[in-house]
């Protein structure tokens, strides 16, 4: 199960994500994002809720970082150990912003 909380305002978006990003939840994230990116500038994503990530969900970031390198910034925020050795074990800590 991934619960997201979304605010979008003066063209930034933050997506609090908590739960799994698995096979079943990552087209919900992936349709929540490209549903929120019109004329968004500043895209944030926060796991500190986050318990765990699966190749799907990589591929969600992935799409995301691309459009958001197109129109601004992506970052990511409050990373456990976990998910921080999957981005680092897959080269997604070389492709996305982790702050």
């Amino acid at each position: 199960m991934l619960n997201i909380n979304k605010t979008v305002e003066n063209g930034k978006a933050e997506f609090a994500l908590e739960g799994r990003l698995d096979t079943v939840t990552a087209p919900d994230l992936e349709k929540e994002i490209k549903d929120s990116l019109d004329g968004v500038s500043s895209l944030a994503l926060d796991f500190d809720k986050l318990e765990y990530i699966s190749s799907a969900g990589l591929r969600v970031l992935l799409s995301a970082q691309k459009i958001m390198n197109k129109q601004g910034e992506m970052k990511i925020g409050n990373v456990n150990d976990t998910i921080m050795e999957i981005f680092e074990v897959t080269g997604f800590s070389d492709i996305l912003t982790i702050e």
